[in-house]
């Protein structure tokens, strides 16, 4: 049992890590715009906030609740909905942003109790724009099942938790009505998986471990999949504030705005997603 949990933590402290790496969602814009401003405190509570949404999603998705999808789906294109209202919003506020050094360097008083102010939403702001995103319960499926896969199929002790990820993707595709075709890893980490099978736990080898060993696991990669996002957050935006000042100014304000741009066309995307819902 505890081969498994330490098992299961690295990989989700790994996953965590290497899945938040591509700067293409909307929490990854809005720590790059505010990072570009120099806003570290800020960014790290936008990412504390993003990664508490996470842990639920992470959480809902591995533990094998995915019961829940058939109450919570009605109000999949409503969540969209604000979701798109909110995207559109935060991003047409750093649309709007222009760094002036000057008034920086003249009125940093003013403007510190200014950034004070902003910064105490930050947890809220990140929570709110992956909360608002109900794609992530699929997302996170997805590439659970493809970790958790991975690793088993090495011969890793993963506590079943692979067993457990696949009767959910099963159970989703009977909520949703439709087959829904398992995630493929990748050709290049395919492995011959027959011995690795015979390792690793199946249905029968689950009885061993106490009835609230498949909560605990589940939490236990929820969480720590949560901390590897932290910390790679983390040092990409303290590499971002440290060397911000060597990017032109002009420059930086153009990439502000043009990450203000990206999130708003994130908003047009959940809006047109929510419209096509509604519609159907």
């Amino acid at each position: 049992m505890t081969e498994s949990l330490i098992t299961i933590s690295l990989v989700g402290l790994l996953a965590g890590f290497i899945l938040s790496m591509p700067v293409a969602g909307p929490i990854s814009i809005l720590v790059t715009s505010n990072a570009l401003k120099g806003r570290l405190r800020y960014c790290n509570l936008v990412t504390i906030g993003a990664s508490f949404a996470d842990f639920v999603y992470v959480f809902i998705a591995v533990f094998g609740l995915t019961k829940l999808y058939s109450f919570y789906k009605p109000f999949i294109p409503y969540l969209l909905s604000a979701g798109a209202v909110f995207l559109l919003f935060v991003g047409y506020k750093i649309f709007r942003t222009k760094i002036d050094i000057e008034h920086l360097n003249n009125d940093k008083s003013h403007l510190y109790e200014k950034i004070k102010k902003k910064e105490r939403g930050g947890f809220y702001t990140g929570f709110m724009l992956n909360f608002l995103n109900p794609t992530l319960f699929l997302g996170w499926l997805a590439s659970s099942f493809i970790v958790i896969s991975f690793v088993s199929s090495l011969g890793f002790n993963t506590g079943g938790l692979d067993t457990i990820i696949d009767k959910n993707v099963k159970e989703f595709s009977c909520i949703e009505g439709k087959t829904m075709e398992k995630p493929q890893m990748p050709s290049y980490l395919k492995f011959d998986t027959t011995n690795a099978n015979d390792i690793g736990m199946h249905k029968q080898e689950l009885k061993k471990y106490p009835k609230y060993f498949s909560l605990f696991i589940s939490l236990c990669y929820a969480f720590f999949l949560s901390v590897g996002s932290i910390i790679w957050f983390y040092y990409f935006t303290f590499f971002l504030v440290k060397f911000h000042h060597r990017i032109n100014v002009n420059i930086v304000n153009v990439i502000i705005n043009g990450l203000g741009i990206a999130l708003c066309l994130f908003g047009i995307f959940f809006g047109y997603t929510a419209i096509k819902i509604f519609l159907k």
